[in-house]
């Protein structure tokens, strides 16, 4: 009995080892009890009928076997105690890097960043986005401006003081529309009104600012009672003063940035000059200047310098 009993116990032996190196490899450290709990099982079930067990002892092991275990507990802790480092580092990142309180859930941001939008549909700034003019826009213009519309969406959300935004003369049908769907992810979901009527019929006319690089007065401050306008069109489309003379056929009051007051030109090896930004490029600006009230500050972080543009104070 005894060599019967030798062969049974290095079969389990092997077994148990066997196991025990698929376990490590699958197992994460939320399955540890479940783990050694298939574990006894599998050498109990080795066990041939009528062999017993030593006494005070629920499964025999080998000390090979239980020297095995505990250099496999030792691993899963130190992974787990790593894993739990790296989480708790990224989450101060998170906190250096955003000024976001620890405690504040995800759940909880979305929460007060829905709060904030809809009382800006009620009381805070207006913008209207004028997309009548796209019928005439190519694939890849259309494609970027869904792209401009949604960065300009992510910089409204991010805000302290964020704007009520509408997308008017946008038909459900439109390519515009489409490609909004295919690129912009939870477009449907986005915290803004969208009509086909135009903004000329949309607004009282006195209420309405069209921005345009055209006008010749320059925008001094931003007005609660205001809307703003911007035409939805990207570089490749803008042909000069089309956006200016669509105002004027509606009577409707025009200014530019002021780039011209606080900026001057930078010699470039191109000599490139344009006060021509992008409509998210445009909305960064005007939401900087509402939150800081300086109008250097909020230039500074919507020209690119690539426009050929700087700063007075920035010239040597």
């Amino acid at each position: 009995m005894d060599w019967k009993l030798e062969g049974s116990a290095q079969k389990t032996e092997s077994h148990v080892l066997q196991e025990q190196e698929g376990i490590l490899e699958d197992t994460g450290e939320d399955g540890i009890s479940e783990s050694f709990q298939l574990l006894q099982i599998d050498v109990a079930s080795e066990l041939q009928e009528g062999e017993t067990l030593p006494t005070g002892s629920a499964v025999w092991c080998s000390k090979n076997v239980q020297r095995k275990q505990r250099h496999w507990e030792r691993i899963v802790a130190a992974k787990k105690s790593k894993r739990k480092q790296e989480k708790e580092r990224r989450k101060a990142n998170r906190v250096e890097n955003s000024g976001i309180c620890p405690q504040h859930s995800k759940r909880f941001l979305r929460s007060l960043t829905k709060e904030k939008l809809l009382e800006a549909k009620h009381s805070g700034p207006r913008l209207c986005i004028d997309l009548s003019m796209t019928h005439h826009m190519s694939k890849k213009e259309l494609s970027r401006l869904a792209g401009q519309i949604r960065r300009l969406y992510g910089s409204n959300k991010k805000a302290d003081r964020p704007f009520w935004i509408c997308l008017a003369g946008f038909a459900t049908d439109s390519p515009l529309y489409e490609e909004c769907l295919r690129m912009n992810d939870g477009f449907c979901s986005y915290l803004l009104d969208i009509t086909e009527e135009d903004c000329f019929s949309l607004y009282p006319v006195e209420t309405l600012v069209y921005l345009t690089p055209d006008a010749e007065h320059a925008l001094e401050d931003v007005d609660l009672n205001k809307v703003y306008v911007l035409g939805g069109l990207v570089d490749e489309s803008i042909q000069k003063k089309v956006t200016f003379q669509k105002a004027q056929e509606h009577s409707v009051k025009t200014a530019r940035l002021p780039i011209q007051e606080y900026m001057v030109r930078r010699q470039n090896g191109k000599n490139y000059h344009s006060e021509i930004l992008a409509i998210n490029q445009v909305f960064d600006i005007l939401s900087t200047y509402f939150e800081t009230q300086n109008w250097p500050e909020a230039l500074k972080k919507g020209v690119s310098s690539r426009k050929g543009y700087v700063l007075q104070n920035s010239v040597e």
